[in-house]
């Protein structure tokens, strides 16, 4: 699969992470689009010319293309709509371990505009499983509803305990083709931050359990019962 030639060291594509830049801030202020049609209009004019730097290299032989870049979750539902036979893989990591991550560009630069001043005042550990409890379980919905069959949801963690299984269901929903077994080998690290939570400190993690709740037990993380 072609997934673009300007791609950072975490194979995120640029061009479109340029795109999240603009527009992800301006979409959820302007939600539903139908009701902002000059909204809609700019972002689809941009994304053209996003497709156009982001395919220029495209081999004729490929034999699928797409991108990766991790904020495309916040605007899925205005690509749904412009590429009709869109398929959209999800990929959830347990949002206690991405709460105490040193990387919180999403909640930097889009929570205050996509939680609408939940948790407002609230710890970073607590204001970053807000917003990933809320856009997952969003994602989640949308995609079953109604991107259905074109919606694949994967965890991280599985990725990393069966790495050969995990990349098979990939393929075969994006029907590309390779030795799972193989990719897997020489791709999947488990990083040593799987379950990092778990050392946290228990005053502000009883904080991100009750919060992230819902999502936690929607996507089969284990948490405590209510204190």
């Amino acid at each position: 699969m072609f997934i673009g030639a300007n791609r950072n060291v975490f194979e995120d594509a640029l061009d479109f992470g340029d795109y999240s830049d603009h527009w992800i801030n301006v979409f959820l202020a302007h939600r539903p689009l139908d009701r902002a049609p000059t909204v809609r209009a700019a972002m689809a004019d941009d994304l053209r010319a996003t497709l156009d730097k982001h395919l220029t290299p495209l081999d004729a032989n490929a034999r699928a293309w797409g991108w990766k870049e991790p904020r495309s979750i916040f605007l899925l539902p205005f690509f749904a709509g412009y590429f009709p036979g869109l398929r959209f893989l999800h990929v959830v990591r347990d949002g206690r371990d991405m709460a105490y991550s040193a990387n919180q560009n999403q909640l930097r630069k889009h929570g205050d505009a996509f939680l609408d001043g939940v948790g407002a005042g609230a710890s970073e550990p607590v204001r970053s499983i807000a917003l990933w409890n809320r856009l997952n379980t969003q994602t989640a919905e949308y995609g079953e509803t109604f991107l259905r069959a074109r919606y694949l949801r994967i965890r991280f963690e599985d990725l990393c305990r069966a790495p050969a299984p995990t990349i098979l269901r990939i393929f075969e929903f994006f029907d590309l083709r390779g030795d799972a077994a193989e990719i897997g080998r020489l791709e999947v690290t488990p990083p040593s931050s799987l379950g990092r939570w778990q050392a946290q400190d228990p005053d502000t993690l009883r904080d991100v359990h009750q919060v992230g709740r819902a999502a936690l037990e929607r996507f089969g993380y284990d948490a405590p019962p209510p204190a």
